[in-house]
């Protein structure tokens, strides 16, 4: 690592250390009624090397391959179908990325992956070709951390070190193609979100509601999911029933309903959101220490592929030695 993503990394633990005791001492009550649900889990791919800490997770909607990426360094694996162990499909420090965060492929086949100390990259997933960055301007503390793909093909990606919400549109990337662009601010939600210290981590998940007329962002630190209007700019907090999303890292959307993984807590959720987004209903919860801090997930063929981080074993958030190999795991019935 750099000494920047050094830096980055440790502040992260910090605040994620610091929101642990809250999340697991005060749950709100009616998370109690939410009764645990049993699921199978098992290992549906491998990734190679001893060190990969991996941290974001694409469908390909082409061709049905995942993809995944190290926070460690960068590294991007690809997952085909009804293959055990991932490729090495873009190698550590690639084009200067420091770590591999969000991830998302596009209805075109471009692979879009963040890195928490610049901003985004765009590469062809058939050519391998890089064919755009974005970056954040200025020098200010920054961690840019996921993204979603809006049906028009803007890019959003979340901010969890200034509360922002970044957006990449089409025409954008047609005027940075080949190049460097910069990342522009749709949402500032510093002053929406509950009160928070400057170094502590807000939004982190975000997902694209699929008919185009919202967005659904976390706040893993105040607990809260907040509703975005990409049309009107309009931020507005979601009412929760049953749970929260303390803790609450990558976010899924389909047909309704919500799936996060809850990251130190080892935990996925289940929500039913309703058709405008401004509520979301608790109904299935998960917990399993064999998810081995679920960083994210998505969803294929009512199968959720979640990403064991193992953050807690010698990576950003604790000592220790990891369980070699690093894996994906295969959810069902959740």
């Amino acid at each position: 690592m750099s000494r920047l993503h050094r830096s980055t990394a440790a502040t992260a633990v910090a605040a994620a250390l610091a929101v642990l005791p809250a999340s697991v001492a005060a749950a709100p009550p009616a998370a109690a009624h939410a009764a645990p649900h049993r699921a199978r889990i098992s290992t549906a791919h491998v990734l190679p090397g001893d060190r990969v800490y991996p941290e974001g997770i694409a469908a390909d909607p082409g061709t049905g391959a995942l993809y995944a990426g190290s926070f460690a360094d960068g590294t991007i694996y690809r997952m085909r179908p009804g293959l055990r162990t991932a490729e090495v499909f873009l190698p550590a420090g690639a084009d200067g990325r420091h770590t591999a965060n969000g991830l998302e492929v596009d209805r075109a086949g471009r692979l879009w992956v963040t890195d928490s100390s610049s901003g985004v990259a765009v590469y062809d997933t058939r050519t391998r070709r890089l064919l755009a960055r974005f970056t954040v301007p200025g020098e200010d503390r920054r961690f840019v951390n996921d993204l979603a793909i809006a049906p028009d093909g803007t890019a959003y990606l979340t901010d969890s070190a200034r509360s922002a919400v970044y957006r990449v549109t089409l025409r954008d990337l047609a005027a940075a193609r080949g190049g460097t662009g910069t990342l522009a601010v749709a949402f500032d939600l510093d002053g929406v979100l509950d009160p928070h210290g400057p170094a502590d981590f807000t939004l982190n998940g975000i997902v694209a509601d699929p008919a185009g007329r919202f967005l659904l962002t976390d706040d893993m630190l105040g607990g809260d999911l907040y509703r975005l209007d990409p049309a009107t700019g309009a931020v507005r907090r979601v009412v929760l029933q049953g749970g929260d999303m303390h803790n609450a890292d990558g976010l899924e959307l389909q047909h309704g309903r919500l799936w996060t993984a809850n990251n130190l807590d080892n935990v996925l959720t289940r929500w039913r959101v309703a058709p405008d987004g401004a509520r979301a209903r608790l109904e299935r919860r998960l917990a399993d220490p064999g998810l081995q801090v679920p960083t994210t997930l998505v969803r294929r063929h009512g199968t959720l592929y979640v990403v064991r981080s193992q953050f807690d074993k010698g990576g950003p958030l604790g000592d220790g030695v990891p369980e070699t190999p690093f894996t994906i795991a295969a959810v069902r019935g959740i």
